[in-house]
């Protein structure tokens, strides 16, 4: 990088930060003249950065926001905020954003140092989020899931189907596709002949293999609309439930995975779950009974079964 380069990604930096910059202080951050100051100003200009000046004795130059996004320049303590960020927003899935989460963080990860990586690992393992709904997915699968896409690259992972039977796969991915709060890989089987769904809560072990994908007609638009029309074996059948519980509104929200107005006041002490669910019946027996309070099941025939199934196995492992 030519000295020139080198001073104009620093000058930069420091515009991006929220303030106006006199001229005689970014000479003096840069190590140049005034004059130096005033030509970098251009030529970041002429690259269609939206470079502004005030005059007087309290003005300066400052970056205000233009038709487009520049390129950011990050230093290493933001970089690695930036990437902790995303990865909680990934694993949450919230709606509008999981996408592009993914999208930011494969490119941000893929450019970090080693060193920050590991450290956006550290932090983000010690990072405790309240899961969403239903499984959750390790963001390390899903930035490479995204990237062996982006890469075109072949990919070989572990896959637990419905029945929890593991399969090796070795597979050409197309697209990373968000659909009722669970994330999905579109790729063609080589091993199957054949496209295949697959749940990314349930793949383990991805990795690349370093050979290129064959262009294929993917049988849909794009990977969401191939998940929106699959009816393949990791589907989850939708459930009604009906759950009456012993304890205040404010104690149990966000406790059982539910969406908005699914689970309502019913009077100061109790509160009504009332949902259809497409989660794993088992998963909300576990925390209801986590609740640690009262609850009646109404009209929910797989609720019920899970939970007994439950009270066998406890009821087993206390008798022994």
């Amino acid at each position: 990088m030519t000295d020139t380069a080198a001073r104009l990604l620093r000058l930069l930096s420091l515009l991006q930060m929220p303030r106006e910059w006199p001229g005689s202080e970014l000479a003096d951050r840069l190590g140049v003249t005034d004059r130096t100051v005033r030509r970098d100003i251009d030529r970041l200009r002429d690259l269609g950065y939206p470079v502004v000046a005030a005059m007087g004795a309290t003005g300066g130059y400052r970056l205000t926001a233009g038709s487009a996004l520049p390129p950011l320049i990050l230093d290493a303590d933001e970089a690695v905020a930036v990437a902790v960020g995303l990865r909680v927003a990934a694993g949450q899935a919230v709606t509008g954003i999981e996408d592009a989460s993914v999208r930011a963080l494969t490119k941000l990860e893929q450019v970090l140092p080693a060193k920050l990586r590991r450290r956006v690992q550290v932090v983000g393992s010690a990072v405790a989020v309240r899961a969403g709904e239903g499984p959750t997915v390790d963001p390390e699968v899903l930035t490479t899931l995204a990237a062996a896409v982006t890469n075109r690259e072949r990919l070989r992972f572990t896959y637990r189907d419905a029945t929890g039977a593991e399969s090796r796969r070795h597979t050409e991915p197309a697209g990373v596709a968000a659909a009722g709060r669970r994330w999905y890989l579109v790729a063609y089987d080589l091993d199957r002949d054949a496209w295949r769904s697959f749940r990314a809560d349930r793949i383990e072990s991805p990795h690349p293999t370093g050979a290129r994908t064959t262009a294929r007609d993917l049988p849909a638009t794009d990977a969401a609309a191939y998940v929106a029309g699959s009816r393949t074996d990791w589907a989850t059948p939708q459930y009604r439930v009906d759950v009456t519980i012993e304890a205040p509104h404010g104690r149990i929200a966000g406790r059982l995975g539910e969406q908005p107005k699914t689970l309502r006041a019913d009077g100061n002490t109790t509160c009504r779950l009332t949902a259809t669910r497409d989660d794993d019946p088992t998963w909300l027996a576990v925390q209801l009974i986590s609740l640690g309070v009262p609850f009646r099941v109404s009209d929910s025939p797989e609720l019920i079964s899970a939970l007994q199934v439950l009270n066998g196995r406890l009821a087993a492992a206390v008798a022994q």
